[in-house]
C-alpha cells in the first residue's frame, strides 16, 4: 500500500517533471514560448490539482466517492488549462 508521504513525493516530482517538458521544448523550437509567469501559473495549477486529489484520497473512504470527486477536479483542471492555453471560452484569462 502506498503511504500518503509517498503520494506527496510523487505529486511534487510529477509537477517538476511535467514543467520540464515545456522548458526542454523551448530549447529546440520557437513554437513553445513560456516566460516565468507561465511556469508559475502552470506549476500552481498542477500542484493545486495534485494536492486537492491527495486531500480527497485522505478524506473519502469510498472508492466510488474518490473516483467521482477526483474526476470532477481533473475535469475542472483540464477546462482551466484549455482556457489558459487557447481561450475556448473567451474569458479575459485566455492566452490569446
Amino acid at each position: 500500500m502506498i503511504t500518503p508521504d509517498t503520494r506527496l513525493r510523487f505529486i511534487l516530482l510529477s509537477v517538476g517533471l511535467l514543467l520540464l517538458v515545456p522548458l526542454v521544448a523551448m530549447q529546440f523550437t520557437d513554437e513553445v514560448n513560456w516566460n516565468l509567469f507561465d511556469f508559475v501559473v502552470m506549476g500552481g495549477l498542477l500542484l493545486g490539482t495534485g494536492l486537492l486529489c491527495e486531500l480527497i484520497l485522505r478524506r473519502f473512504k469510498s472508492l466510488q466517492s474518490r473516483i467521482i470527486i477526483c474526476g470532477i477536479v481533473l475535469f475542472i483542471f483540464f477546462l482551466v488549462w484549455a482556457e489558459l492555453a487557447v481561450g475556448i471560452f473567451g474569458t479575459p484569462f485566455a492566452g490569446s
